[in-house]
């Protein structure tokens, strides 16, 4: 088995969906617009083949995202190298993304940083 896509909710789906793209290398679908329902969607494409739905419809709930919670806390991305770590680290932070750990090398081995991205979720990058 393995996992086919990850699925989130978001307010600003254009900007969620250039955040994957221009920083995460995904390359999107020409997206899905359900006219009933007012839902709409795209799939985000990565290399080794895992998607990232991304999703909005009226009347969502945005509620606060602690990083000490339950649930999804986090979605990781392997960039290839400690470099690339630190390279794509230093260019969200740039870009006014907060950078809340590293880069660093986890007690488990794992060399990463954590960012807060898009709409207070975070995101991981290791190498």
């Amino acid at each position: 088995m393995k996992i086919e896509h990850i699925a989130m909710y978001v307010n600003d789906l254009e900007a969620a969906r250039e955040f994957f793209v221009k920083y995460l290398g995904g390359k999107s679908n020409d997206g899905y617009h359900n006219k009933t329902t007012d839902f709409r969607s795209y799939f985000i494409s990565f290399d080794d083949g895992a998607r990232l739905e991304l999703m909005n419809k009226p009347g969502l709930l945005d509620i606060d995202k602690p990083l000490n919670r339950t649930g999804y806390i986090h979605i990781a991305f392997s960039v290839g190298s400690k470099e690339a770590v630190d390279d794509l680290t230093k260019r969200l932070k740039d870009d006014g993304f907060e950078v809340v750990s590293g880069p660093r090398t986890t007690g488990d081995g794992y060399y990463e940083s954590c960012i807060i991205g898009i709409e207070g979720n975070q995101v991981e990058i290791t190498e």
